[in-house]
């Protein structure tokens, strides 16, 4: 008998154990769910193997690097004799974060009794998949099943990947070599920790944005930091480009994503697709075949694993019974350039384009004591609320400056909270800390900050 004609059933059956897929599937068993879970590749998908983890790794390891440079250190009093770095193990390092936290997902899916089966699967009809791998062929029947197939690059036309001089963000944290010169070709976060990660070791980078600005939305005296900082790296940047005008290689194209929706047969079982091409859900993470869910990058939505790691549980959640939906009043964007910039809810410019009346507060990093002593004073905070409420509701917060990236996650509480301005200033903050810098902008939209002097 041929393996594939045997049917196995499960409760639940999710495709991909990316932050998605292993978070729905462990959510699921945690609700007493029966749960397989199958994946063409390594636990944790693409941004644990592929996107963010090794990125986040070079970033880190990059940035102590530049840190520890002897013009960095001299004026700490510090002397640094001599300094280099070896970038294959560098990379080899990175490889080894990777494998760690992989390892670490497959014993979470283990540890919590899901089946996992290395395969890729697609649809025979409403209520069952067929899987190929390294197994064989088998075939799943399923109460539910949840999607978290996820993504990949996109490409251009005029610039197609080749895998040597046109790459993906993955081929360009694998280069055997560095190379003299890199053009980075995009606008978004990868582009800019690209362009950052090779500038801080030495390469030469051109970073080439296709709209007329960078990071598009950003509030522009944030962005003026960060391309200051970008220049200080050496790292030329050129707005407004035609991409068929680029004749630099190599060249690393930063496009995007597209669902990864392509051989899962979705007209088996009519799943519906959305206007991005990705899976058509609705709050709860169902598709149009109320059995079938769809989380993270497949849906089409923002490529981010934080989206992809709620809506996996929302998914795992819903299926159990529990009435839950996916409705994040903000989400929260970090870059990590020098400076650290990151991003929640509206800028100030945003909000009043539809229509609130804006309270706004700022404060230097250069003010804050433990910046200074961090050796970082390049960088402010810069808070946004609702004037016409009565309690000046916050709405937002752009940060540029050391550890913004952690720091943000108080002002998308207190969004979420419905905080306002008054309750970010009476809030006590460890002193001397980074925090500091929040709590001080509040108290600049309120009028009472202490460590500036005012403008008026």
């Amino acid at each position: 008998m041929v393996v594939g004609d045997v049917t196995t059933a499960v409760d639940v059956l999710v495709l991909g154990a990316g932050p998605g897929g292993y978070v729905a599937a462990i959510r699921a068993a945690q609700l007493g769910r029966q749960v397989t879970i199958t994946e063409p590749g390594s636990a944790g998908g693409t941004c644990l193997n592929r996107g963010c983890i090794p990125l986040k790794a070079l970033v880190s390891a990059t940035e102590r690097y530049q840190q520890t440079k002897q013009e960095e250190l001299a004026v700490m009093g510090i002397q640094v004799e001599a300094l280099s770095f070896d970038w294959s193990k560098m990379l080899s390092w990175k490889q080894s974060v990777v494998d760690r936290l992989s390892d670490g997902v497959r014993r979470l899916i283990v540890g919590n009794k899901i089946d996992f089966v290395l395969g890729k699967g697609w649809f025979l009809n409403r209520e069952e998949m067929r899987v190929e791998g390294e197994n064989g062929s088998l075939r799943f029947k399923f109460e539910q099943c949840i999607l978290a197939t996820g993504a990949d690059y996109a490409s251009l036309s005029q610039l197609p990947y080749d895998g040597k001089e046109v790459l993906t963000p993955e081929q360009a944290m694998m280069l055997p070599e560095l190379p003299a010169t890199l053009a980075v070709f995009g606008d978004d976060y990868i582009a800019l920790e690209l362009a950052t990660i090779f500038a801080r070791l030495g390469v030469k980078v051109k970073l080439y944005s296709p709209g007329p600005q960078i990071l598009a939305g950003i509030d522009p005296a944030a962005l003026r930091l960060v391309q200051a900082g970008l220049r200080k790296l050496g790292v030329q940047v050129a707005t407004k480009v035609n991409a068929a005008t680029l004749a630099e290689r190599p060249i690393v194209v930063c496009n995007g994503v597209v669902p990864n929706t392509q051989g899962l047969h979705l007209d088996a079982p009519g799943v519906q697709l959305n206007e991005n091409g990705g899976i058509a859900v609705n709050s709860m993470q169902q598709s149009n075949v109320p059995t079938i869910y769809a989380v993270g990058d497949c849906t089409g939505g923002r490529a981010l694993a934080t989206v992809a790691i709620k809506q996996g549980k929302v998914a795992a959640e819903v299926l159990a019974g529990q009435r839950v939906q996916f409705a994040p009043l903000v989400t929260p964007l970090v870059v990590h350039t020098t400076p650290e910039l990151a991003t929640v809810g509206y800028s100030a410019e945003e909000a009043t384009r539809i229509g609130y009346n804006v309270k706004s507060g700022r404060f230097p990093f250069a003010a804050n004591g433990r910046s200074l002593t961090l050796g970082a004073d390049s960088g402010v905070a810069m808070i946004v609320a609702n004037a016409d409420a009565d309690d000046d509701v916050v709405l937002g917060a752009t940060l540029v400056g050391p550890r913004a990236g952690d720091l943000i996650g108080q002002v998308t509480l207190a969004i979420e909270m419905g905080a306002t301005l008054t309750d970010m200033s009476e809030i006590l903050y460890a002193h001397p800390g980074l925090s500091e810098t929040v709590q001080e902008s509040a108290e600049n939209a309120l009028g009472k900050t202490i460590h500036i002097l005012k403008t008026s």
